[in-house]
């Protein structure tokens, strides 16, 4: 991330707990700043209060389901793509869980043969996040954790946002999710075509396909830009992991929305210097001199016209 968005955070969590502020000892010296917290321990305890501080001060803002402003770019998208009324793909994703207690073992362990814990995640175009439902066991597939999972709680408590868009000429009033082939037949998911016949179904099956790939892409990019998730899980307690994963989510998201404010500032410099480039390669620039004499007024010019043609005139007869 850039260092203005560090900054915002680091400066964000020292103001809300003072154990990040920089203090001074018994003896009067300046102890550890809140960028130089080193030591193993002291790192550790640093590590939990920093996640927690970020999950508490920025995860309404970060974490939040789309609002109306966000619904209409997500299905403006989605329209463009071939898929209207879609609000982005649903995927999961395994941490391994290097230090999980050996009593649970047998809970936590599943197809990838060692202990993992499940993250739940919808993402955007734009590789935003939008829900994410983390630390159901590993040894779940995708259904049951889709069963356990409050993406769709909307749904059931009445509260989700009225859509309306029409396919084919019908019209709809319920989002969808891209899904792979795990999941199941629901009409709020959207699954590709197994074994597609004719050019109708392949073509659809690409595009459902390539679209899909916005959460897997987005799990790839979360964990490039924070190796704490990319590597095995090495703490012991399962709501410090998910607060790890939460915190690491909402400043992925951070990320995206100061990239996505750069890029389009650039967007517009890049436009308006096309402008100027369009009037400085013209093919041919015309040559001005100036003049420093007197200009006729309009009444000299016309006596002057006049005092010419009345001599051409008489030089003919």
């Amino acid at each position: 991330m850039k260092q203005a968005l560090f900054m915002r955070i680091h400066d964000a969590v020292v103001a809300h707990d003072t154990c990040f502020v920089q203090k001074r000892n018994d003896a009067g010296r300046l102890g550890l700043s809140s960028l130089q917290k080193i030591g193993e321990s002291t790192t550790i305890e640093s590590l939990k209060k920093f996640i927690t501080v970020v999950v508490e001060v920025f995860g309404d803002e970060y974490l939040r389901s789309p609002n109306s402003d966000d619904l209409k770019r997500l299905l403006a998208i989605g329209e463009r793509r071939g898929f209207p009324g879609m609000l982005g793909s649903i995927d999961c994703m395994h941490w391994t869980w290097k230090n999980c207690p050996t009593s649970w073992h047998g809970m936590f362990t599943g197809h990838i043969h060692e202990p993992t814990i499940i993250l739940e995640a919808v993402a955007s175009y734009d590789l935003w996040i939008w829900h994410a439902f983390f630390g159901l066991p590993g040894s779940l597939n995708d259904i049951n954790m889709l069963e356990r999972s409050y993406v769709f709680s909307g749904l059931d408590e009445g509260s989700a946002p009225h859509i309306s868009y029409k396919v084919n000429g019908r019209p709809y009033d319920m989002g969808y999710y891209l899904a792979d082939g795990m999941y199941p037949s629901w009409a709020t998911l959207v699954k590709t075509i197994p074994a597609p016949q004719g050019n109708k179904h392949r073509h659809f099956a690409k595009e459902q396909e390539g679209s899909r790939k916005d959460v897997e892409r987005a799990f790839g990019v979360l964990q490039s830009r924070f190796a704490i998730v990319r590597n095995p899980a090495r703490l012991w307690d399962k709501d410090n992991l998910k607060h790890i994963m939460m915190a690491c989510i909402i400043m992925h998201n951070m990320i995206i929305e100061d990239e996505r404010d750069e890029h389009e500032r650039i967007r517009k410099l890049r436009k308006i210097h096309d402008i100027k480039e369009e009037y400085d390669h013209v093919d041919e620039i015309p040559h001005i001199s100036l003049s420093l004499e007197r200009t006729p007024t309009i009444m000299e010019f016309i006596a002057n016209r006049r005092r010419v043609r009345d001599k051409q005139m008489h030089t003919q007869l």
